[in-house]
């Protein structure tokens, strides 16, 4: 009993420790920042999802984001667009 005790709480940490590795790795390199509680509140919804081999994946719902985002003044043009273009050229 104890030792299945001690397993359970040795996965938690693992994971726990996992997780925080996963969410602290692009702060450190600056590819993310750090955000007040309340601004990310609004923002994200977010969750935990376990794959079938045991591993959780960060799921967030970013949908509320575009509320703060600003429209691209000059999007990409489709490509598609462009070669209907040359073709009709003479």
């Amino acid at each position: 009993m104890w030792k299945d005790l001690i397993h359970q709480c040795s996965e938690v940490l693992e994971t726990s420790n996992e997780i925080e590795k996963h969410i602290n790795e692009p702060l450190d390199i600056v590819v993310i920042r750090n955000m007040g509680h309340n601004e990310m509140a609004e923002i994200t919804t977010q969750f935990f999802i376990t794959w079938n081999d045991g591993k959780y994946i960060l799921w967030e719902d970013l949908r509320a984001l575009n509320n703060y985002t600003k429209a691209d003044r000059y999007p990409i043009p489709r490509i598609s667009h462009a070669l209907d273009k040359l073709a009709e050229a003479k």
